[in-house]
């Protein structure tokens, strides 16, 4: 029953939040998140009332499995902007943009942090400023794409926007992993090449791979089928099997081997998008089941942010130094990278403030420099703190830029209902209107009687 309440309260007060973000002009995203920290255990929940929020950060964590599944088609979805057809125009740019900007953003908040530790070593080793660095290079793609779809962006910064997300989970792994070793060797005092090289180009070419195949396999079980329903259901049972399957993790000779949910995912959904011929409408169904799931993933993410990280000041600083240094690196290293590839002047202009957005990828990897003890706490603080901040200022961020861009008009905004009028073929088009014609002359027929009867 606990579990029930709290989730149909995260639902709703996260949808009724939004119908407040839009008076305000902001994007949903932000409602939710919002929404999330009203729930949680710093507020709502801290009253004690069952099912009437959150009342533990366990409780919250709980739920896990939701925020996985969503990742995971969020994934899927960004796999579909790797249409052949559409990498043959922007693949060489979002190649070069990707990995450059995410390079750049290692080395500017590196070298910012470290110059920090020398003001402040007792807080801040360098050790810990070499993995904030790597982490900052992730973007997060959940809120990214959900202003996309939100405000229905469309336009060069958007088609630019989608690839490089993608790409830089890719790059933020192997740059992270490279990292974490450098760290740890100089810890120990010695060096690991299996850790550092090794293991992480292994995960990353192994999720490639297991999504190549889980792709394959959807497209043959999907031509068993032909109702929609029908296919939609083998489509959520194929991305679930393939957030089960690359949640394994072994060792062969010593090796680590594991898995991205999120690289694996996205390449199920590149893959299919390429050999199925009708998996564009397939995907746009697929979005329409998941809406609600993405809404109780941020309020869940929203709910997750330690709040507490404001209680240390010294933190506070370090966390304000990252935060600038990230933005600085994100903006500067995709201004330079689109400049050099010969990008569209909109995309050299805009496309790094849509890449502020930071939180699930970074959060993975910050549980996993909890290993370094004292120093993993430390990251674990700052890029708890950097997440709060990015993840109710950057989706915000995000449709500034994109509105500046011009890939979101605002004349042509609609509500659902008058998008799926939009959407209709011709012939019912022109019957809705004129049955909508109708009913308005009904209405004014009424009103004017009713008005005509007053004045006798």
């Amino acid at each position: 029953m606990e579990i029930l309440l709290s989730l149909s309260i995260s639902l709703i007060v996260g949808l009724l939040l939004s119908r407040l973000t839009k008076k305000l002009d902001l994007p949903a995203v932000t409602a939710y998140l919002v929404a999330g920290i009203i729930v949680g255990p710093y507020c709502l929940g801290s009253i004690g009332i069952a099912g009437l929020g959150f009342s533990s950060m366990e409780f919250v964590h709980s739920f896990s499995i939701v925020c996985d599944v969503a990742l995971g088609f969020i994934a899927f979805s960004i796999g579909n902007e790797f249409r052949l057809s559409h990498l043959k125009k922007i693949g060489r740019q979002a190649t070069i943009v990707g990995i450059f900007q995410a390079v750049v953003t290692t080395l500017v908040v590196d070298i910012a942090l470290i110059a920090l530790h020398f003001a402040i070593p007792e807080v801040l080793t360098i050790e810990g400023a070499i993995i904030l660095g790597a982490i900052a290079s992730a973007t997060a793609p959940a809120a990214t794409l959900m202003v996309v779809k939100q405000y229905k962006a469309k336009g060069p910064v958007t088609d630019m926007l989608l690839p490089v997300v993608a790409l830089d989970d890719a790059v933020g792994l192997i740059i992270f992993a490279i990292s974490f070793g450098i760290a740890r060797a100089m810890n120990k005092g010695t060096v690991d090449l299996i850790s550092v090289l090794v293991e992480p180009l292994l995960e990353v070419i192994l999720s490639l791979l297991l999504g190549s195949v889980m792709g394959v396999a959807f497209h043959i079980c999907e031509r068993f089928f032909h109702s929609n329903s029908k296919r939609i259901s083998v489509s959520i049972g194929f991305v679930l099997l393939t957030i089960a399957l690359s949640q394994m993790s072994f060792e062969v000779m010593g090796v680590h081997i594991a898995f991205s949910s999120l690289l694996t995912c996205m390449m199920l959904g590149t893959i299919f998008c390429n050999i199925c011929d009708f998996s564009e409408e397939l995907m746009e169904r697929v979005d329409k089941w998941t809406a609600p799931l993405f809404v109780l993933f941020f309020v869940l993410s929203g709910a997750e942010l330690e709040l507490g990280v404001f209680s240390n000041l010294l933190m506070v600083v370090v966390g304000i130094v990252y935060i600038i240094a990230r933005s600085a690196g994100k903006y500067s290293g995709a201004y330079v990278s689109a400049k050099i590839s010969g990008c569209d002047e909109k995309i050299v202009k805009y496309l790094g403030i849509t890449l502020f957005p930071q939180a699930g990828v970074a959060l993975g990897m910050a549980m996993k420099a909890k290993a370094f003890g004292e120093i993993g706490d430390m990251v674990s603080t700052i890029t708890l703190f950097a997440v709060l901040i990015y993840e109710l200022v950057g989706p915000a961020l995000t449709k500034t830029a994109l509105l500046k861009a011009g890939d979101i008009d605002p004349e042509k905004r609609r509500s659902a209902r008058h998008a799926h009028v939009e959407n209709m073929p011709e012939h019912k088009k022109e019957r809705h209107f004129r049955r909508q014609a109708l009913k308005d002359a009904i209405k004014n027929f009424i009103k004017e009687e009713k008005e005509s009867n007053k004045k006798q």
